[in-house]
C-alpha cells in the first residue's frame, strides 16, 4: 500500500462512506479538498465532520502513523492545521505542536480495489489495462487524449524555450535547429542538431543561392567529407570549398562517430538527408515566417518538398554510384517534419503571442495530417483505441510513454475508469 494510492482512493472518493477515527468518532468526508504539489500537507482545504464537529482545513496521508514521527511533522508548524491524518495503518498516536492530538482515519475502501490495482501493476502486456481500455466510455477516453496532446506539446516546446533564451528570441535560428534534428528522425536526431548548432544560419544564409556551397558547409560541419577517400569531381570541388569557408568562418566539425547507418534504409542515410536539407535551405527564405502566414496544410506540404541535387539522384554514399532514383523527402517524411516541427512552433508562438489562432492552427494541422504508423499506435489500436489523425497518435504515444510505460496507473483516467469498471 502507498500513500499515493490512498490519495488516489480519497480524491477518487472511492471510500465507504461509513468511516471512523481511532477513537471510535463516525467520520463524514464532506469535501476532500485540493491536492498540494509543494511542501506541506498533501491536501488544502477539505472539510470532513467529525462526531458533531465540521473541520475545515488541511489533510495528510501516510502507510502508517509513525510515519509522521518518522518524517518529524510534529515539530513543523507547517502541518499544524492538519485535521485529519489519513492511513492504511494505525500504530501510534499523533500530535501538533501544542500537544492536541490529530484525529486519524484508516481509510475503508473495497479490498478488490487495491487487488485490481496491483493486478494492473503486474501486468507485462503492452499496457496494464489493455484487457479493460475497451470498455472505457469514449467521453473519458478523448477527454483524457486531449490532455494528453497538450501535455505532449508543451513538453515538446521545452526545448524550443530554451534555445529561445541561447538564441536571444530569434524564432527563425530555433526553427532552423529544431528542423534540422527532425531531419535526422529518432536515429541521427542529435548528430543533426550538433550539425545545426555548430553551423549557425547566419552563415547559410549568406551562401543560399549555391547549393554547392551549402553542401560543403553541411557534409563538412558533420565531419563526412573528412571520412570519404572519394576522388569524384563533385567530391574534390566539395572538399575545396569546405576547406575555404572553414578557415573564413572559423568552423569546427562535429565528431563524425556522432552518424549511424545501422539498419537505415539506404534513403534514410545521413549523406542524403543532408543533401535534402540543403537543397531546402537553397529553395528556402525566412521559412518560419512563411509557416506562420501559411494556413492549410496543402499550402504546408510544398515548403518542404526539395530534390536532392544532380549528384545525389545516383548517389547514397560518396563515390557509389546507384541507378538514378528521385530523393524527394517522401509524404510520410514530410508530415513526421510538420508533427515534430511546425505544429510544436505554431502551438508555442501562439501561446508567448497570445495568438489563439495560430494555437488552434496546430491543433487543426494535427487533425488533418494521418495517424503515424508505429509499434504503439498498432499496439492501442489492438486494444481497441484506434487513432484516426496525428492528433490522435501523438496523444497515444504521449501516454503509452509518459504513463505506461512509467506504470503511472493512479495519473492515469483510462487506468482509473478501468479500476472503476471492475470494483
Amino acid at each position: 500500500m502507498t500513500e499515493q494510492f490512498l490519495q488516489y482512493v480519497w480524491f477518487q472518493k472511492m471510500f465507504s462512506p461509513l468511516q471512523s477515527t481511532s477513537q471510535g468518532e463516525a467520520v463524514e468526508i464532506i469535501d476532500v479538498g485540493q491536492l498540494n504539489t509543494d511542501a506541506g500537507p498533501d491536501v488544502f482545504n477539505a472539510k470532513v465532520k467529525i462526531g458533531n464537529t465540521l473541520w475545515a482545513g488541511n489533510v495528510e496521508f501516510h502507510q502508517k502513523s509513525s510515519d509522521w514521527l518518522r518524517h518529524e511533522h510534529t515539530q513543523n508548524p507547517a502541518y499544524n492545521s492538519v485535521i485529519l491524518h489519513v492511513v492504511f495503518d494505525i500504530d501510534t498516536a499523533i500530535y501538533r505542536i501544542d500537544g492536541s492530538e490529530i484525529p486519524q482515519i484508516c481509510l475503508k475502501f473495497s479490498p478488490h480495489l487495491f487487488e485490481q490495482y496491483e493486478s494492473l501493476q503486474r501486468q507485462k502486456t503492452f499496457v496494464a489495462c489493455e484487457q479493460h481500455v475497451g470498455k472505457v466510455s469514449s467521453v473519458h477516453l478523448y477527454n483524457w487524449l486531449d490532455r494528453l496532446l497538450v501535455e505532449r506539446l508543451e513538453q515538446k516546446t521545452h526545448m524550443i524555450e530554451t534555445l529561445l533564451n541561447q538564441t536571444t528570441n530569434n524564432w527563425e535560428a530555433v526553427f532552423y535547429i529544431v528542423l534540422a534534428r527532425n531531419f535526422g528522425f529518432a536515429t541521427n536526431g542529435l548528430a543533426f542538431e550538433l550539425l545545426a548548432k555548430s553551423l549557425p544560419l547566419t552563415i547559410l544564409a549568406k551562401h543560399k543561392n549555391s547549393l554547392m556551397q551549402l553542401e560543403a558547409l553541411l557534409f563538412g560541419q558533420a565531419g563526412l567529407l573528412e571520412q570519404t577517400t572519394s576522388s569524384d569531381a563533385y567530391v574534390v570541388q566539395l572538399k575545396k570549398e569546405y576547406q575555404f569557408l572553414r578557415v573564413k568562418y572559423q568552423l569546427e566539425p562535429i565528431d563524425y562517430a556522432l552518424w549511424k547507418l545501422l539498419r537505415l534504409r539506404p534513403a534514410n542515410f545521413p549523406t542524403v538527408r543532408l543533401a535534402q536539407f540543403a537543397t531546402l535551405i537553397h529553395q528556402s527564405s525566412k521559412l518560419f515566417s512563411k509557416i506562420l502566414e501559411t494556413t492549410s496544410y496543402n499550402q504546408l506540404r510544398p515548403l518542404f518538398q526539395c530534390e536532392v541535387s544532380d549528384y545525389w539522384l545516383t548517389h547514397y554514399l560518396f563515390g557509389e554510384s546507384s541507378k538514378s532514383v528521385s530523393k524527394k523527402l517522401s509524404k510520410s517524411s514530410i508530415d513526421n517534419v510538420l508533427i515534430n516541427t511546425v505544429v510544436p512552433f505554431l502551438f508555442h508562438y501562439g501561446k508567448v503571442n497570445n495568438n489563439e489562432e495560430l494555437t488552434r492552427r496546430a491543433f487543426d494541422l494535427l487533425s488533418t495530417l494521418a495517424a503515424e504508423q508505429n509499434n504503439i499506435v498498432s499496439g492501442f489500436a489492438n486494444c481497441g483505441i484506434k487513432a484516426h489523425s496525428a492528433y490522435d497518435s501523438q496523444a497515444l504515444i504521449q501516454l503509452k510513454r509518459a504513463y505506461c510505460d512509467l506504470h503511472k496507473c493512479l495519473q492515469c483516467h483510462i487506468s482509473k475508469q478501468a479500476l472503476y469498471l471492475q470494483v
